[in-house]
This record gives C-alpha cells, sequence and structure tokens, in this order.
C-alpha cells in the first residue's frame, strides 16, 4: 500500500513538473518572439523611445504652461521651440569657443606630435626616423590595399549618419505630440479596454510613466554631477575650454559607456595640447575617479532611490543590456527593468489581495412576519 501511495505522488510530481516546465518554454518561447517582433519594428520603435525620453524630460514646463491656461498646441510649440534652441545653444557653447582656439590647439597638436617623436627616438626605445618612415609607409600601403573596405565603412557611416538624423526628426515630432495630446491617451485608452483592464492598464502606464520620469531625472543628475566635478577639476589644473568640456560631459551622460569614454578622451586630448602630457595624466586621473564614482555610487544610489530598485539590480541590468544590445541596452536596461518591477508590483498587490467577504444577511427583526 505504501508502495502504491509513493508511486502515485512520484507520478503526481512528475506531472506537475511538466507542467511547470512545459509553461516556462511557453513563455520563453513568447518572450522570444516578442523580441523577434520589436527588432523587426525597431526602426519605429527606437524613435518613439527616444520621443518618449524627451517628452518626461520636456512635460513638467509643458504641464505649467497648460495649468496658467495655455492652450495645449501652443503650449506644445514653445517647449519644442526652446528645447530645439537649447539644443543649438548648447552645440555653440561648445563648438564656438573650439573653433575661435582652432589654431591654437593645431599648432599644439602638431607640437604634441614632435615631441613624442623626440622622446621616441631617445631612449628606452631609440627609434630612428627611418623606422617612423617604414612603419609610415607600411601603413600606407595597408590603407591602400583596404581602400574597398574603407569605403564600405565610409558608405555605411554615411547611412547612420542619415538613420540618426531621420530618427531624431521622428522623434522631435513624437515629442511635440506626446506634449500636446499625451493626457488626451489614458482616457482614450480607458474607454477601449474591457471590463477590469479598463482599470488595470491605465493604472500601470501612469506609474510605468512615473518610474520614466524617474529615471531621466536621476540620469540628469547623474550627469549634473559628472560636469561639475570634472569642470572643476579642469579649472583647478588650468586647462581652457572648461565650460564647453562640462557641457559635453552633462549630455555625453545620457550615453552609457561611449559618452563617458568620449568626453574624457575629448577633455585629455585637449589637456596635452595646450598644457603637455604632465596636466594630461592628471585630468586623466580626474575622469576615472569621478568616473568610478558615478558608475559605482552615484548612478546606483539614484536610481536605486528614485526608481525603487536595488543598487545591485541597477549595475546587473546595465551589465545585461550592454551584453545583449550594446549602447542601446546599456541605455534601456535600467528604465525597462523599473518597468518589468512596477508590473510586477501591481500584479503581486492584486493577487495579494483577500476575496471581499459576502455580507451577511439580514437577520429578520423579532415579531415580523416571514
Amino acid at each position: 500500500m505504501r508502495v502504491t501511495l509513493n508511486a502515485t505522488k512520484t507520478r503526481t510530481a512528475l506531472r506537475t513538473s511538466a507542467r511547470i516546465s512545459l509553461d516556462v518554454l511557453l513563455v520563453l518561447l513568447l518572450t522570444w518572439v516578442a523580441l523577434w517582433i520589436l527588432g523587426w519594428m525597431w526602426p519605429v520603435v527606437w524613435p518613439l523611445v527616444i520621443g518618449l525620453l524627451l517628452t518626461t524630460l520636456t512635460w513638467p514646463m509643458t504641464r505649467f504652461l497648460r495649468r496658467r491656461g495655455w492652450r495645449p498646441a501652443l503650449a506644445a510649440t514653445t517647449v519644442t521651440v526652446l528645447f530645439l534652441l537649447g539644443a543649438a545653444g548648447t552645440v555653440a557653447l561648445i563648438a564656438v569657443p573650439v573653433a575661435s582656439q582652432a589654431d591654437e590647439l593645431t599648432t599644439g597638436v602638431i607640437n604634441g606630435i614632435e615631441e613624442l617623436r623626440d622622446w621616441a627616438s631617445g631612449p628606452p626605445l631609440n627609434i630612428g626616423d627611418d623606422q617612423v618612415s617604414q612603419a609610415l609607409d607600411e601603413a600606407v600601403a595597408r590603407i591602400q590595399g583596404s581602400i574597398g573596405s574603407i569605403i564600405s565603412a565610409t558608405v555605411t557611416g554615411v547611412g547612420a549618419v542619415a538613420n540618426g538624423v531621420i530618427t531624431a526628426v521622428l522623434a522631435l515630432f513624437l515629442m511635440f505630440f506626446f506634449l500636446k495630446d499625451g493626457p488626451r491617451f489614458l482616457p482614450w485608452l480607458t474607454r477601449q479596454l474591457p471590463g477590469r483592464l479598463a482599470t488595470d492598464v491605465p493604472t500601470v502606464a501612469t506609474r510605468c510613466w512615473d518610474t520614466l520620469g524617474s529615471f531621466v531625472r536621476s540620469q540628469a543628475a547623474v550627469g549634473l554631477l559628472d560636469a561639475v566635478f570634472i569642470g572643476l577639476g579642469l579649472w583647478i589644473v588650468g586647462v581652457p575650454l572648461v565650460l564647453p568640456l562640462a557641457v559635453l560631459t552633462f549630455i555625453a551622460a545620457f550615453v552609457p559607456i561611449v559618452g563617458a569614454l568620449f568626453a574624457g578622451f575629448v577633455a585629455v586630448l585637449i589637456a596635452l595640447v595646450s598644457n603637455g602630457p604632465t596636466d594630461a595624466l592628471i585630468v586623466l586621473g580626474i575622469i576615472i575617479v569621478v568616473q568610478q564614482l558615478e558608475g559605482n555610487i552615484f548612478q546606483p544610489m539614484l536610481q536605486s532611490r528614485s526608481l525603487g530598485l536595488h543598487a545591485a539590480v541597477v549595475l546587473l541590468a546595465v551589465t545585461l543590456g550592454g551584453s545583449l544590445a550594446g549602447i542601446t541596452g546599456s541605455l534601456l536596461a535600467v528604465p525597462l527593468a523599473a518597468m518589468i518591477a512596477v508590473i510586477w508590483h501591481y500584479i503581486r498587490d492584486q493577487l495579494s489581495e483577500p476575496d471581499p467577504e459576502p455580507e451577511p444577511e439580514p437577520v429578520p427583526e423579532a415579531g415580523r412576519p416571514h
């Protein structure tokens, strides 16, 4: 009898495990299909994502104008124009000082190359001019041999720039329409959904929107900290173009990994050609220290508090997103993880709510006929 009972329990456990495994496989299959569809629609999805991120950044000002009685179209137009002027002003703030000192920087680059060549010709390297010329000849020969690859890469780069311009234009148009008609979306969505979904989906969408806004604000705070500390270090060292470099650092903070590397490279290069190798190494050390503080302390702390995620989850999300989808994955990993957490918390709260107890039937009063 006991053997039969154990066999029955074993079969039941195997059936349960098989059913759970089948459910997991089904979920993985649906996830793969969803990711494939997302990749197929990425030329449309990517401008939509950028438009949403820009909208979270500009919505507070739009909301302020609308509360002051401005019409939605006028408020959205004003904010969009101001955003474009701010972007153009930022570019001018970086480009104009650099252009005004272009001759100085060019001279510094040439002198830096000459100093590097003189240093390489002495001990311990002892590289002669004939060796340098031979290396240059070999480099030219390799470039001539791979001219086809260079042309292909150039065409690809031009196509990438064109796609980037199209994406930026679409994102700006989407931002305008989101600012203008965004508050109408949830009421419209409520009318389209049946039953309980009319309540659950708008609630989750509102929470996800708040989470996305928190992500953008925290990222802006991190970029501001980077710009202040790196700009202060550049000013102390005496590097020129401090303000443009600080602005570039703030903007680059919105692009994980590559943005920080690019801004740091520009700062070190300007320090090298204007102040010399010693100050360039000092600037490099300052940037490394600030980036380490940002990546390991500032960013996880700010994002974990504003998004409701643990700092370790933020780090793991950025790592996983970068390994799966490169720069784009690193940029979207944290807000996506936060939205998944929002959806999970909402589902958990709904499932944990006890069912409403049935109301007790009224007790008939004494003496009243039934």
